[in-house]
């Protein structure tokens, strides 16, 4: 399984950025795609994640701000971000699984989200 993520760059506090993340290669299998974060010198933090059967989960640090979706068909994942705060600025890594709550199949090659105060 291969994931190319797309859509970081620089935004200001309280603006929005749309993350997309398409599946390709061996997709077969694939029951969930979400997003992780990391900072320089801290633990990756699941952020979002959605299920083939829609089921989603979010990072409290952004419930109400991201929403994530996902077009089967295409097998691609989005992460729209709203009001965006400096603590969201973070490297972020698309993510699928086979098996939920297990460790992820693959990761994306990581997109920078900066958001300036």
């Amino acid at each position: 399984v291969q994931l190319q993520a797309s859509g970081g760059g620089l935004v200001q506090s309280g603006g929005s950025l749309n993350l997309s993340c398409k599946a390709s290669g061996v997709i077969y299998g694939i029951n969930a795609m979400g997003w992780h974060r990391q900072v320089p010198g801290s633990e990756r933090e699941l952020v979002a994640i959605i299920t083939n059967g829609g089921r989603i989960n979010y990072a409290d640090s952004v419930k109400g701000r991201f929403t994530i979706s996902r077009d089967s068909a295409q097998m691609t994942a989005y992460l729209q971000m709203n009001n965006l705060k400096p603590d969201d600025t973070a490297v972020y890594y698309c993510t699928a699984w086979r098996v939920i709550n297990s460790d992820p199949i693959a990761w994306g090659q990581g997109t920078l989200v900066t958001v300036s105060s």
